[in-house]
C-alpha cells in the first residue's frame, strides 16, 4: 500500500506531465473513477458528466466564504460544493451517498486519513 506522500508525489508528477501533454495512454485510461476540479476557475458547482466506461466522477467546486448556522449563531466559513455522477449500472446511489459521506467526513477531519 502506497502512503500519503508517495500517493501525493505520484500525482503532482503526473499533473506536470499532464500539463506538459507528455502522459502516456497506460497513465489515463482504464480508469473506473474520475475527479472534475473546476473550482480552480472559480466554479462553485458544477455537474460532472461521466467518462466511459468508468464508474462515476467526482465534481469539485470552489471554496468560497458563506454564512452557514454553527451553534445557533451565523458565521461566516469557507464552504465548498462537491457532487457526484454515478452510472447506476455500476454504483448504487445509496453506495454513492455513503462515498460522499466519507469524503466530507475526511475533508472536515482530515486526521481520519491516518486512523486505522
Amino acid at each position: 500500500m502506497k502512503s500519503l506522500l508517495e500517493i501525493g508525489t505520484e500525482v503532482r508528477e503526473l499533473a506536470t506531465r499532464a500539463r506538459a501533454r507528455k502522459l502516456k495512454p497506460e497513465e489515463y485510461l482504464g480508469a473506473t473513477f474520475s475527479i472534475s476540479n473546476l473550482g480552480m476557475f472559480g466554479i462553485e458547482e458544477f455537474t460532472a458528466v461521466i467518462n466511459p466506461p468508468e464508474g462515476a466522477i467526482l465534481a469539485v467546486g470552489a471554496m468560497a466564504p458563506k454564512p452557514v448556522a454553527r451553534d445557533g449563531e451565523i458565521k461566516i466559513r469557507q464552504m465548498m460544493r462537491v457532487t457526484m455522477s454515478c452510472d447506476h449500472r455500476v454504483i448504487d446511489g445509496a453506495v454513492g451517498a455513503q462515498f460522499l459521506q466519507t469524503f466530507k467526513q475526511i475533508l472536515e477531519n482530515p486526521l481520519y486519513l491516518f486512523i486505522g
